[in-house]
């Protein structure tokens, strides 16, 4: 009964994704190992085995790094996928960390770590402050629109717990992540080797007044609650029975990928841009007058229409303009470059489309966040705009609106490899679009 009893309870808790960055050495390992042992989230056997290794190396206390390092050395010899999660939870929430490489040349691992975060915590040695690595890991998180930012000052035992050391890196880190446009910051001055502020608040450290690293975890506001976001649905599949029982049943099933849906809506299908009212939802078989993200549900409207998998079904007073050309910001990814004519596909929620890579316009220095221009090409790692032209015309929100309806893929369609990945609208906060140029170019489509 009272296992029971504890599933319920976990099963009513919230989920926060996070990430974690940090330059070399700066205690990630660490930092993520103390989390996960301090909250109680290490089995036996894998505390164990971390406590075996330490003594074999000569140490007393259990080194908390082993219990990712692992992990971190299968990814630098290329036998991982890049990121590595973990999964864990306390009384007040359920958390699924992303760990990922803080090197300048996994650039693109930490972008796909990031890219689902709701929080990152970024790390800085208390003895060196803020570094180039830092301001490019803050830029990476502007650039995601990652809504929540931790600025974890490890290693204040190194610096004798000062608060004036922990203050100045705060304010210069603060300063610049106004500058990038991050909504939120949050100091936290911490060590991770000898647990401070960590889980447990530190006894050394009583000028800091505010949260521990786990309980900013656990009460931070979530964010992907996309209930009152633009509704968008993007059809994965039509469903016609035509059965006996259903023989003029004609649903569109899929995901809501942001907001609500309510029958006797009235919707628009993208990109034909025919209307229709909503007439039934049904929700795991079961008819519904309301339906919200993340719900699988299928859509039933009042009109027989033309309607197929990789449209996009929308509140008619709120549908995102149709285009063939999409200027956005890319990470590429793939170990092949990106170059000016390539013919590739691109792929937006469940539509896939073909496309050219009419222009790239600049190439994005993270160090100081200057545009180099007209490159010509992206290499793996680079972050640069894009001007693409589609075969067909996509329903693109801005990424700062929808981070799940503004995003995308390119893609080789040799292969199937993934070239880059994509974010519509203005690169950070605050900067000013730059308009696409008349399509005279000549292309095919």
């Amino acid at each position: 009964m009272s296992s029971t009893t504890a599933a319920e309870q976990l099963s009513a808790t919230t989920l926060l994704r996070f990430a974690t960055a940090g330059s070399v050495d700066d205690g990630k390992s660490t930092l993520v190992g103390r989390l996960l042992h301090d909250s109680k989230s290490v089995l036996a056997d894998q505390l164990e085995a971390v406590e075996h290794a330490s003594r074999s190396r000569g140490q007393e206390a259990p080194d908390l790094a082993l219990l990712t390092d692992g992990l971190r050395a299968e990814r630098e010899q290329g036998i991982t996928i890049d990121v590595a999660y973990r999964y864990f939870a306390t009384a007040r929430r359920r958390f699924i960390l992303a760990d990922t490489p803080g090197h300048v040349q996994y650039t693109r691992n930490m972008v796909t770590g990031a890219s689902t975060a709701e929080l990152t915590v970024i790390l800085v040695d208390a003895r060196n402050g803020v570094v180039e690595q830092t301001r490019r890991h803050a830029a990476i998180a502007a650039l995601l629109r990652v809504p929540h930012v931790v600025l974890a000052v490890n290693k204040m035992d190194l610096v004798g717990y000062e608060e004036a050391a922990f203050a100045g890196i705060a304010e210069e880190f603060t300063a610049y992540a106004a500058e990038l446009g991050i909504p939120e910051v949050t100091a936290i001055p911490i060590s991770a080797l000898a647990g401070d502020n960590v889980v447990e608040p530190s006894a050394t450290m009583d000028w800091y007044g505010g949260p521990t690293v786990l309980e900013h975890l656990e009460t931070v506001p979530v964010s992907h609650d996309l209930t009152g976001c633009h509704a968008r649905l993007p059809v994965q599949y039509v469903i016609r029975p035509q059965t006996a029982e259903h023989p003029d049943y004609r649903g569109y099933a899929g995901q809501i990928a942001a907001g609500t849906f309510r029958v006797g809506q009235e919707v628009t299908v993208l990109p034909s841009g025919r209307t229709s009212r909503v007439s039934g939802i049904d929700l795991l078989g079961t008819p519904v007058d309301i339906a919200w993200t993340p719900q699988s549900v299928t859509l039933l409207l009042e009109d027989d229409i033309d309607v197929s998998r990789g449209d996009l079904i929308v509140p008619s007073g709120d549908a995102p303009a149709t285009s063939q050309d999409v200027e956005a910001t890319v990470c590429h990814v793939a170990d092949q470059p990106l170059a000016v004519g390539q013919r590739v596909l691109l792929k937006h929620t469940t539509r896939t489309v073909k496309a050219i890579v009419k222009d790239i316009p600049s190439r994005l220095t993270l160090d100081d966040l200057s545009q180099h221009p007209a490159p010509g090409r992206l290499v793996a790692n680079d972050i640069g705009t894009v001007r693409i032209r589609t075969a067909e015309p996509i329903a693109l929100d801005a990424y700062a609106d929808s981070r799940r309806t503004g995003s995308f893929l390119l893609i080789d369609p040799a292969d199937g490899t993934t070239l880059a990945a994509g974010m519509a609208g203005e690169s950070f906060a605050g900067e000013k679009a730059v308009a696409a140029p008349a399509d005279d170019d000549g292309w095919d489509f």
